[in-house]
């Protein structure tokens, strides 16, 4: 019987390299990467790893490789998604402010109007010119009142838009998460399946050795 080949891959190799690549192709790291880290963790260069994979091991895992793409995928978008809604939230908040602190301003605006009447009808006589500037006066907060009263309405209107967005936001988030948690749970399977692998493989190995002998 000829003797093995010193550089031959053994099968803990060829599952270390495969758990490797899987793990970079998961992360969003390049396969040249994993390479090189399985080329040092087994003395062996990058181009033999890279040799190895695409020609013994590619095939055996392409379930496994898809699975990493999907689950690298979600990662991305969970952690784009996350910090949008907090970001709308406080933007929501300033938006339902505004209304508040301008129609406090138009109460003082009004308040200060009354006050000056009051001072014209108990300090003289009332004249023509006051009478025309009072109506003058009027009429310009009537203005500014519907002006507000429409600004107010608008922020309302946006306030609740942002809301909705938020609402949507927070349910795409917690569909994804749902997803991810489904993506780990495969990927423990995976996990289990290599492993129980492995032992089938140096139950063969032992099997093979007591033959030789």
């Amino acid at each position: 019987m000829s003797a093995n080949r010193q550089d031959a891959w053994t099968n803990d190799e060829d599952l270390i390299l495969a758990e490797v690549v899987l793990r970079h192709i998961r992360e969003g790291s390049t396969q040249l990467a994993a390479f090189e880290e399985v080329g040092e963790r087994l003395s062996r260069t990058a181009a033999a790893c890279g040799f190895r994979w695409n020609s013994a091991i590619r095939k055996k895992y392409e379930a496994a490789i898809a699975l990493a793409k999907k689950q690298r995928k979600h990662s991305k978008q969970v952690k784009k998604e996350v910090s949008e809604p907090v970001e709308t939230v406080e933007v929501a908040m300033e938006v339902e402010a505004k209304p508040q602190k301008r129609q406090q301003n138009q109460v003082e605006v009004v308040e200060e109007q009354q006050v000056s009447s009051q001072v014209d009808e108990n300090g003289g006589s009332i004249t023509m010119e006051k009478v025309i500037a009072f109506l003058k006066n009027q009429q310009t907060l009537l203005g500014q009142d519907q002006r507000l009263q429409k600004e107010k309405q608008q922020l309302l209107d946006e306030n609740e838009t942002l809301r909705k967005e938020n609402a949507r936001l927070e349910k795409e988030i917690k569909k994804m998460r749902q997803e991810k948690m489904t993506i780990a749970e495969d990927y423990q399977t995976l996990i289990s399946i290599m492993d129980r692998a492995r032992k089938l493989s140096l139950v063969g190995q032992e099997n093979e050795q007591a033959m030789e002998k």
